[in-house]
């Protein structure tokens, strides 16, 4: 079973982001994720649905 829940480190690399730019856009609420004693994490599910979101918007433009 791969890792359900990603931290900001894992998220960042998943995502080919930097993670200031990771932390930036969940503190803004635009990457779904939640935090766990002041530290984020996102489920890798959510995150594929993001992704799949942010395709398909583009696709409408």
């Amino acid at each position: 079973m791969p890792d359900d829940i990603l931290t900001i480190k894992e998220v960042a690399q998943y995502l080919k982001l930097n993670e200031k730019t990771a932390y930036r856009l969940a503190s803004e609420g635009k990457l779904p994720g939640f935090k766990v004693g002041g530290s984020w994490r996102f489920r890798r599910a959510e995150i594929d649905i993001w992704i799949s979101e942010k395709i398909n918007n583009k696709d409408k433009e």
